[in-house]
């Protein structure tokens, strides 16, 4: 109708759609000084404004706080909570006891108790036993079964042995051994149980190769750092470069582009354990130059020979009784016994009576007796006709027709015969006459013939024909 009042509500739904239809929150990076930037702007001044008006009050909030608690209040508060368990409960004080608490008779046990023990250098099988709890008269029952199957004696320092301890009868008796394993060889596993009261021995055999393991590889900038990369352990390597420098220079004869071969003592157990032992072969190529030393016994010696069957060359003065004292030379002297001067056809060692004496090289003992002023007298024939003798002594340790080694004790010190004390008289002839020791090299190269060279070439042509590096060439 003309002339009514205009509809409010309408009027608001008109302006709120026209409010938002409009952009209040516009980019104020746009449009600067324009309507819709100020508009903007406004827009967020107050909604700024807005948030600090509504924002929290930061002031303190007063609250009441209680006496702070020590001394012998505080211990007594500290004693009924759960901290002085975690503490070890060293106050000393415990919660008071309810009726629902009923006090133990006796204080519960663990029915087993299972540990470890490692056999130490030195150590005894049954003191380690011992020291794990295991009566003696059940340690030493346990070692005899052990030992049915294996010595105890070569269980190797180092094995750790898994043992369970079984409930005991009493509080004061020691607890029963229920169980024992351990592993006694790479091939075998022992375990003890106990079965209806008693122990019994359960051996398990364990497959082994034996395979020899052959390494090769270029020397480079160092022999033994090329080696051990190539899986050979560090005493086999040891050996090798000490087998090695008895033939060549180190220093002149080996290069970088040297090619190093090698063969060591392996067992390896179907369970995946890996042992080494001794190195066999040692082998070096230079070009078209080949060293190649294997190891052999012969005469009850080990030692290296080279692939023509010669064995380790062994010379210089060897002093026949370690340690000793010169007391005279070869030469003219005045002897202290007969009073005059004579020719002393030997060279003096003062020692204590009993002092071992020893061969100064290999040979054949063709007398060992009495010799008039010699006294017990030992007389030695040597390679290159060479001969040596020991005389005034105490003792024998040989008897003729003996074959005897280098270093090998043949007697011992004394001063029977023309002696003012005890000494050793040591002599050395050449071809039959007398000579001065000290200007004698006593060399000594074996050599290997006949069938002893055949199975020593038959098994330098094993160690050869062996995988490299564990694959075949």
């Amino acid at each position: 109708m003309p002339g009514a009042a205009p509809d409010s509500r309408l009027s608001l739904r008109d302006w709120l759609s026209d409010l938002a239809e409009r952009d209040l929150v516009p980019d104020l990076g746009t449009d600067i000084g324009s309507l819709v930037w100020f508009r903007g702007f406004a827009a967020c001044i107050a909604l700024c404004t807005l948030a600090v008006w509504l924002g929290p009050d930061y002031r303190p909030i007063p609250v009441s706080q209680s006496a702070a608690v020590s001394g012998a209040a505080w211990e007594e508060t500290r004693a009924q909570s759960i901290a002085p368990l975690a503490w070890g409960g060293d106050t000393g004080r415990r919660m008071a006891a309810n009726d629902l608490v009923v006090p133990l008779g006796s204080a519960p046990e663990r029915p087993t108790i299972e540990l470890t023990a490692t056999l130490g250098q030195g150590d005894g099988f049954s003191r380690l036993l011992q020291r794990a709890g295991v009566t003696g008269a059940e340690a030493a029952r346990v070692s005899d079964m052990i030992a049915a199957v294996t010595p105890v004696t070569d269980i190797k320092p180092g094995t750790v042995m898994k043992l369970v301890l079984g409930r005991r009868a009493s509080p004061t008796a020691p607890r029963p051994l229920d169980s024992l394993e351990f592993r006694a060889r790479l091939d075998l596993a022992v375990s003890i149980r106990r079965d209806a009261g008693a122990l019994a021995l359960h051996p398990t055999m364990i497959a082994v190769d034996r395979t020899p393991l052959r390494l090769t590889g270029l020397v480079g900038d160092s022999l033994y750092r090329a080696a051990r990369a190539a899986g050979a352990p560090p005493q086999a390597v040891e050996t090798y470069i000490r087998a090695i420098g008895s033939k060549l220079s180190f220093a002149t004869d080996i290069g970088a582009d040297a090619k190093f071969d090698l063969v060591v003592e392996r067992a390896r157990a179907e369970t995946g354990e890996v042992e080494y032992g001794r190195l066999l072969y040692a082998g070096l190529t230079r070009g078209n130059r080949a060293t190649q030393l294997q190891q052999w016994t012969i005469g009850g010696r080990t030692e290296w020979f080279e692939a023509s069957g010669v064995g380790e060359r062994r010379g210089g003065f060897t002093q026949p009784v370690a340690g000793a004292r010169q007391t005279s030379g070869f030469g003219m002297r005045f002897h202290p016994v007969l009073g005059y001067s004579r020719m002393h056809q030997g060279v003096d060692f003062g020692a204590a009576r009993g002092t071992p004496i020893r061969a100064v090289t290999d040979g054949v003992v063709v007398f060992a007796g009495r010799k008039g002023g010699y006294g017990n007298h030992i007389r030695i024939n040597h390679a290159g006709n060479l001969s040596t003798t020991y005389s005034h002594m105490n003792g024998y340790a040989v008897s003729s027709g003996s074959r005897v080694l280098q270093g090998q004790i043949i007697g011992y010190v004394g001063t029977t015969g023309l002696s003012t004390g005890p000494h050793l008289h040591f002599e050395t002839y050449r071809n039959g006459a007398v000579v001065n020791p000290r200007s004698v090299s006593f060399l000594s190269a074996p050599l290997l013939e006949g069938r002893e060279l055949a199975a020593f070439r038959a098994r330098l042509a094993t160690y050869q024909s062996l995988p490299v590096n564990g694959q075949q060439e």
